[in-house]
Parts: structure tokens; sequence; C-alpha cells
């Protein structure tokens, strides 16, 4: 079993295990970013053309611990990671889009927190840490 196949079982379980839509949207998050060619840095990136560094820059300082669903729209609407992440969790992108808003700055406050994708924000990592705050 690679380590992509670890990272996709260990996040169904923990959705499957928790029952609760942020749950399943974290680990389907996880499971679509494992997929998505850029990784937690393709995150940044749509976020930052999309207008929305200054967002960037305050998740990953802590200083603004939530982000709204009209956010995670605007800043990942172009990546498919929305639909990638309702598919995977089996739940709506607008069920997506509310949970994300509290994922996504916990996400990068923890793996990118000077705005950057830090060498060790390996997805393995990733899908511990992330998961463990759901469970």
């Amino acid at each position: 079993m690679g380590i992509l196949d670890t990272i996709q079982s260990l996040a169904g379980q923990a959705a499957q295990s928790a029952g609760t839509d942020q749950a399943k949207v974290a680990g389907g998050f996880i499971e679509a970013l494992t997929q998505h060619p850029e990784g937690i840095q393709g995150v940044l990136d749509a976020f930052k053309n999309s207008g929305m560094a200054e967002h960037v820059g305050q998740w990953a300082s802590g200083q603004n611990a939530t982000a709204t669903p009209d956010q995670v729209q605007q800043g990942l609407g172009g990546t498919g990671l929305i639909e990638a992440t309702a598919a995977k969790a089996g739940v709506s992108p607008a069920i997506v889009q509310t949970a994300l808003a509290t994922i996504l700055p916990m996400a990068i406050q923890h793996f990118a927190p000077n705005g950057q994708a830090t060498p060790q924000s390996s997805m393995a990592g990733m899908a511990e840490t992330l998961l463990g705050k759901f469970l």
C-alpha cells in the first residue's frame, strides 16, 4: 500500500467514524489535495491569484480563525477542489464551502505559517493533524 492509499484510507476511516459533515469534508479535502497537482501550495496560490493574499496572510499568522463560504468559493472556485471534495465526502458543494470556511484557515496556519507551504507539509502529516482535530 502506497502513501496515497494510506492517506485516503485514513481520511475515509476518520470521516466515517466521526460522522459529522465537517469531518467528512476534512477527509474529502485531504483526499482531493493528494490528487491535486500542486497540493497545499496550489490552494495558497489560488487564493492569492483571486485577490485574497491578505486573507491568506491573516490565516497563516492565526489572526483570523475562519473564512466565509463566499471566500472559499472565491479562492477555490476554479480549482475543482470544492467539487472533488464534495464527491469524496458525499456531501454538497455548499456544505464543503461552509466546512472549509473553518478547516482551511487551520490548515493554512499549520502547514503554511508564512503563507508558503513548508517542506514538512507532507500529505501524511497534514492528514493526521487535520483529521485529528475533528475526531
